[in-house]
């Protein structure tokens, strides 16, 4: 499992690099959330039904880092080449002043 610090995941999106997948309920994602994020919440999560990221790295996220975790094992089970996730989750990302979207 890789770990991205909130810092390097604005570098890579600002470079097109990583297609962000937030795994958050939807109300938690409506309070706010990185510009260009994808929801699919964890409680109906399927690796099955990642958003095809072309030459992009998917990333996870959560609030803090746990659910992200817990879809990337969900992803190694399936054979999903998927392994990174924000360290930190969305609180990481606000607390390094980054910016937030509020909304669907």
């Amino acid at each position: 499992m890789r770990e991205l610090t909130a810092v390097s995941l604005k570098t890579m999106l600002d470079a097109n690099e990583v297609l962000v997948v937030d795994v958050r309920e939807p109300d938690e994602f409506a309070g706010g959330h990185i510009a260009g994020a994808v929801n699919l919440p964890l409680s109906r999560f399927d690796p099955e039904l990642l958003p095809p990221p072309g030459a992009r790295t998917l990333v996870l996220n959560c609030a803090g880092g746990k659910r992200s975790a817990m879809a990337l094992a969900r992803c190694a089970e399936a054979r999903a080449a998927v392994d990174t996730h924000l360290a930190g989750g969305i609180a990481a990302w606000a607390s390094a002043g980054l910016p937030v979207v509020r909304g669907a």
